[in-house]
């Protein structure tokens, strides 16, 4: 596992020893891998950085590498092309912004792409990162030992992004609550330990090309995620279900301020809640409900003192109380 101290990463790690798997986590030393795990330490932005995944003497051969980096693809061609003799294969986890904007609705792994997207790139912008990061993983390990996942919206215990930690927290304020309608809202995402499962078990039935990951399209609904937040904060909360277009014409920034939330209709929720991902099912995704990603959350949440891990390179997300009041109150 490249990373797995943090999010998406740890679930993987943790997904991995519970199966029985020996696995080995080539990390920064910023926080400790779960325990179990044997630890490499390295930085992949640094000179000599793979050092530790150089050295042959640390037993390095793996039938699977996972890597999640988000950052420049040099990255992962670096280390994809290290590891390349060394590995049976490679899972790259990328992300449905990889597709051309916009994508349409129902759209599939054949969809367009980003242009401009090169392996050997510095670091630029999210979108091409992530497809050259694919296209380094596909370089060194070949078509039919890669394996790339892109994935959708990511929820669950760990999140260092804050979308459903900011839901809780709010929630668990009680009072008037503004809530995005929709109630019926349609929702797509992944908990993060049915993506570690998923690519586990794809990984160990020789799976290789790309992947639409996250939910069936209605796995839940606006409405349905924020009744579990309310219900498992015990909050006296009320959820004032407010029309799009009063929530957009207060400047309220979908998806950021309102985060998960995106208007029906829009570009914006065609393509992160509306992405064909049959494949990925025929091939054993199973989705958890969203109570339970919702309560497994909360109960992290409280054992780290109620304040989520922010990821330094991703902007906060939340509605600031004055912009929620201005609505409220109209």
């Amino acid at each position: 596992m490249l990373g797995g101290t943090d999010f998406a990463g740890r679930a993987v790690v943790e997904a991995a020893l519970g199966r029985g798997w020996e696995v080995t986590v080539f990390h920064r030393g910023r926080r400790e891998p779960p325990a179990g795990a044997r630890s490499l330490l390295g930085d992949r932005t640094a000179p000599d950085g793979l050092a530790a995944l150089a050295d042959a003497s640390t037993d390095g051969e793996w039938d699977v590498v996972v890597d999640t980096w988000s950052a420049a693809p040099r990255a992962v061609r670096d280390t994809a092309r290290l590891l390349a003799d060394r590995a049976g294969r490679y899972v790259y986890v990328s992300s449905c912004s990889v597709y051309a904007w916009a994508p349409p609705a129902d759209y599939a792994e054949d969809a367009p792409l980003v242009e401009g997207a090169s392996e050997d790139a510095e670091q630029t912008d999210y979108a091409q990162d992530k497809l050259g990061g694919e296209l380094a993983a596909v370089s060194a390990f070949g078509a039919e030992r890669s394996l790339l996942v892109r994935s959708g919206l990511i929820l669950g215990p760990y999140e260092n992004i804050g979308r459903l930690p900011w839901w809780l927290a709010r929630i668990a304020r009680g009072g008037p609550v503004l809530a995005p309608g929709p109630r019926s809202l349609p929702l797509q995402y992944v908990d993060v330990r049915d993506l570690a499962e998923w690519i586990l078990g794809a990984a160990d039935a020789g799976v290789s090309g790309a992947y639409n990951l996250m939910s069936p399209q209605g796995h839940t609904t606006m409405g349905e995620l924020l009744d579990a937040c309310v219900q498992v904060t015990g909050a006296r909360a009320e959820l004032r279900w407010t029309e799009p277009s009063v929530v957009l014409d207060a400047g309220i920034q979908p998806w950021t301020q309102l985060p998960v939330w995106v208007p029906v209709g829009s570009d914006m929720h065609d393509a992160l809640h509306r992405a064909d991902v049959s494949r990925a099912v025929a091939a054993g995704l199973r989705c958890r409900p969203v109570s339970e990603t919702v309560a497994d959350t909360w109960t992290w949440l409280q054992g780290i003192g109620g304040v989520a891990p922010q990821r330094p390179d991703r902007p906060p997300v939340g509605l600031p109380p004055h912009l929620e009041t201005k609505v409220l109150t109209q």
